[in-house]
């Protein structure tokens, strides 16, 4: 026997098992498939409704023409009429499913950024200019200007702007501007005031006096004196020893020719054999010794007697720079074969 429900219909027999499980999700299947259905055919319907679609371009239109139409207005700056149409903008792109649609929105927009930048422009350029006589009535009217008063204080003042304004005006102004400008804390003492007695002179410090150059210089010139005069007599001796070694020398033996680098190097000493031929130069300079050329063309050196100086003053004398280096000193000993100095230094002499 079967049992009725309360809702009086009947309810198809329930199958266990996978035959019952199949025929359920088939029902479920059913039911999802339709709902997808009803939402897609409502969503094709709005964007095929053509009246929808005439009425989204027509307020699309009007927009446009009414940013047209009231751009003098939209320029000014109290102006926010072109905030309310980019609103109402954004309201409709919404519904935007068309190209037409689409293409009356990116006119409204180019329109738009047209008059923002304009307004822009118009903007920045009233910002940088100062209206001076916008300045002073903003100024009349903070400091309490009143034109609607009775003409007698014209009549008592002769008219002046004096007679509009309050008596504590200026004093506004003031208090309003303290606000704006830092001004400095007033100097005052912490533990009272004093009598600032000024600081006491100071004293003046005598420098010392420089030496006279004029000493100095008279006492340089003494001493440069002392050296030079001490070296000229110290060259003055070596140049009498060195012509003395030469003239004993040639009174040995006057026919056979004393060479010179033979008789100026010192075959132990490269600074002696320098030294030699230094003072050696006094004596050619000096017409005290000759230098000629032998038969194998090597310079040769020998005194000159007293008579032949005196004759051998006018005669012109031909001077010239003798260089030697350590390897020409070297090659000019095994040359001429030098094994000991001719002239020998002062303090062997002396020894």
């Amino acid at each position: 026997m079967k049992r009725a429900k309360a809702g009086g219909g009947d309810d198809p027999p329930r199958h266990n098992g996978p035959a019952g499980r199949r025929q359920r999700e088939k029902r479920q299947s059913e039911g999802d498939d339709s709902d997808c259905n009803f939402g897609t055919d409502d969503l094709q319907g709005d964007d095929n409704d053509p009246g929808l679609r005439r009425e989204i371009r027509s307020k699309y239109r009007d927009l446009i023409n009414s940013v047209q139409q009231n751009r003098e207005d939209m320029l000014r700056p109290s102006n926010n009429k072109l905030t309310e149409v980019l609103e109402e903008a954004n309201k409709l792109f919404k519904d935007v499913r068309q190209a037409r649609e689409a293409a009356l929105d990116a006119q409204l927009l180019v329109v738009a950024t047209d008059l923002g930048k304009e307004k822009a422009s118009q903007l920045f350029a009233e910002g940088t200019a100062f209206d001076s006589a916008a300045f002073a009535e903003h100024l009349l009217s903070f400091m309490g200007l009143n034109r609607l008063e009775d003409g007698e204080d014209d009549q008592q003042n002769g008219g002046a702007v004096d007679g509009y304004l309050p008596q504590d005006a200026w004093h506004r102004v003031a208090r309003r501007a303290e606000s704006c400008v830092r001004a400095a804390p007033s100097f005052h003492y912490m533990m009272g005031s004093f009598h600032a007695e000024p600081p006491p002179p100071k004293q003046r410090i005598e420098r010392q006096k420089k030496a006279s150059t004029k000493e100095a210089k008279r006492i340089m010139p003494t001493q440069l004196k002392r050296m030079e005069g001490s070296h000229q007599e110290a060259t003055e001796k070596e140049v009498e020893r060195i012509l003395g070694y030469l003239k004993s020398y040639f009174q040995d033996d006057p026919t056979s020719p004393i060479l010179y680098y033979e008789f100026v190097i010192d075959p132990k000493s490269f600074s002696r054999t320098v030294e030699n031929i230094f003072h050696t130069s006094f004596l050619i300079r000096d017409g005290l010794a000759r230098m000629y050329l032998d038969n194998s063309k090597l310079p040769c050196i020998a005194p000159v007697e007293e008579g032949e100086v005196e004759a051998g003053g006018s005669v012109s004398r031909k001077q010239c720079i003798v260089s030697i280096s350590p390897k020409m000193w070297k090659e000019l000993i095994e040359a001429f074969d030098i094994r000991d100095t001719m002239i020998q230094p002062p303090n062997t002499q002396n020894e």
